[in-house]
């Protein structure tokens, strides 16, 4: 068993805090001494689960998450810009057959490859303005993110499946279960004990809980400046 402390990541593709939050995090995983576990799940999943409402459904945090995202964007260092019609992208057509197929590269794959076609979604959506819910979507993203076209095949037909399907509810459900209203969630284990944390702007308060240190977004240009 790992002595390291566990931290679990869950999120969708289709969040946009999600991808900034899920950049750092990896970044720090090989800077921490920390286990990082990518948890795809589904957001809409969560959003029904808890009763909440996504930002976006109202107009002034609307119009206010589309600057803080510009803004976090370039803080953060990810190159996420707003699709053409956000709205459409995120509550129109959502995200459940593309956390199907990430479930189903986890399942098959393990989560290095997760966090490479994970990567390649975001792009598509929150920088390339592009389709993530056709299965030619899908394939072209994982082709992207170095699968090939056999494996694709394989994993699109196990996304239909109900064991995945059942996988991703349960992931979802989970989330749940730790106290999720939205994504990205952070769910630290330190000695027995789970710390949740929502959002991608609690590093330096998670950092303190776990004993660790926040440098800032880039801990390796950070570590280059002292």
């Amino acid at each position: 068993m790992s002595s390291k402390k566990v931290i679990e990541l869950f999120y969708d593709v289709v969040s946009p805090y999600s991808w900034l939050g899920f950049e750092v995090m990896c970044r720090y995983s090989r800077v921490w001494d920390v286990e990082l576990k990518l948890r795809p799940a589904f957001l809409g999943g969560v959003m029904q689960g808890s009763g909440n409402k996504p930002p976006g459904l109202v107009p002034n945090k609307f119009m206010y998450m589309v600057k803080d995202l510009n803004r976090l964007a370039q803080y953060f260092d990810v190159p996420l810009q707003a699709p053409s019609d956000p709205f459409e992208a995120m509550f129109k057509k959502g995200s459940l057959s593309a956390m199907r197929f990430v479930a189903a590269v986890q399942d098959k794959r393990g989560d290095k490859q997760v966090e490479q076609v994970s990567r390649e979604l975001w792009r598509r959506i929150w920088s390339e303005d592009k389709d993530i819910t056709e299965p030619a979507s899908l394939s072209e993203a994982a082709m992207t993110a170095g699968l090939s076209a056999s494996e694709i095949d394989e994993l699109l037909t196990l996304s239909t499946s109900k064991q995945i399907k059942d996988k991703l509810k349960s992931t979802t459900q989970e989330a749940l279960d730790h106290g999720a209203f939205g994504f990205p969630l952070f769910v630290c284990h330190i000695n027995g004990k789970a710390e949740m944390f929502f959002g991608s702007d609690r590093y330096e308060l998670m950092a303190h809980c776990i004993g660790e240190k926040w440098v800032g977004p880039q801990p390796g240009k950070s570590a280059a400046k002292l």
